[in-house]
């Protein structure tokens, strides 16, 4: 709102001064790159943002696999440390660990230490496993949804901060011109000051 109003003092005026003409310079200039610079980077930065997702995403799908696991065991509970505080571990919740085998892509077996499905766990159930091609355990698989909501959410950032950095130089342009004036007003002061309302001084 306030850069909408530094540009209206581009209107002709008897009184205008030169910060003034600079001040609506600046105030358009800000306008620009609010309205159509800001949308222009928030843009560019989600696309770029979405396609680097997406790529990671398609590549994740082709080295991710979800395999059958079974359980064999529940894994055994690790020792608390002596300096752990007992009341901090019952109010963190934490899922149950089981010792589960499956069977790589590549046709490898393998055994290890993965939450729970399931609470209680059942020694011979059932479950899936995301892995990699050697059977190793890796995360899910970003989903394009999801990597598309980053996405967005970078580019409203960028767009925002764009902006943001626009009108805060403004405010500092006009804050250096406002300390211009009033000082440039003190030293007309001083200079007529002395003389005023004195016969024959012109004042």
């Amino acid at each position: 709102m306030w850069t909408a109003m530094g540009v209206w003092r581009w209107r002709r005026n008897p009184l205008r001064r030169p910060t003034d003409l600079f001040e609506a310079w600046v105030a358009l200039t800000a306008l620009v790159c609010v309205l159509l610079v800001a949308p222009a980077v928030g843009w560019i930065a989600g696309l770029r943002v979405d396609g680097t997702l997406q790529r990671a995403a398609r590549e994740q799908r082709q080295e991710r696999y979800l395999v059958p696991a079974v359980v064999l065991r529940p894994a055994q509970d690790p020792i608390a440390g002596a300096g752990a505080d007992p009341s901090a571990q019952r109010q963190t919740p934490q899922r149950t660990q089981i010792v589960a085998a499956w069977t790589a892509p590549d046709g490898s077996s393998h055994q290890g230490t993965v939450p729970a499905a399931e609470e209680p766990p059942q020694a011979g159930d059932r479950f899936r496993i995301w892995t990699d091609t050697q059977g190793r355990l890796v995360g899910r698989p970003l989903d394009p949804t999801s990597a598309s909501s980053n996405a967005a959410v970078v580019g409203l950032a960028a767009g925002v901060g764009v902006a943001a950095l626009a009108e805060t130089v403004r405010r500092l342009v006009v804050r250096r011109l406002v300390h211009r004036r009033y000082a440039s007003l003190d030293r007309a002061w001083a200079a007529v000051g002395p003389d005023w309302g004195r016969a024959g001084a012109g004042s």
